[in-house]
């Protein structure tokens, strides 16, 4: 069966500095896809994250690159398949330099809380119990 994949673009200031940050985190870098102005960071079979510096970021866009720093333009989430596990991923970045971003969110059957990267882009990631999205 076909698995669609999604690539998110994120403009980013440093690319060697925001490769390590996602390293820290855990996540591999694809170098066939990488260089000197972009990361291909993969984040799962499905999910890769392309991180440009802002002058390959614009070769894709007319539009004025936001400064996710003071604005927000995206809210990336992500799952993850327990709680501690949201709080091993959201700790990592704190200690490889992200910073918070709201208030961690408890529900009960589902977790979630979220840090901000290097550049400001906002990543939640939460747990959901298995059992409460079941019909």
């Amino acid at each position: 069966m076909y698995q669609q994949m999604i690539f998110v673009n994120l403009p980013v200031a440093d690319v060697g500095t925001s490769k390590k940050f996602f390293t820290e985190l855990g996540y591999a870098i694809n170098p066939q896809f990488s260089d000197d102005n972009t990361a291909c960071v993969v984040i799962s079979d499905t999910i890769v994250v392309m991180l440009l510096n802002r002058p390959r970021y614009a070769d894709f866009t007319k539009k004025e690159i936001a400064d996710a720093t003071k604005t927000s333009e995206v809210l990336l989430c992500l799952s993850a398949e327990s709680r501690a596990k949201v709080d091993e991923l959201v700790d990592k970045a704190f200690a490889a330099g992200g910073t918070p971003s709201g208030e961690t969110q408890d529900h009960g059957f589902m977790y979630g809380r979220s840090f901000d990267d290097l550049d400001g882009h906002t990543w939640e990631v939460v747990w959901m119990d298995p059992a409460a999205v079941q019909s």
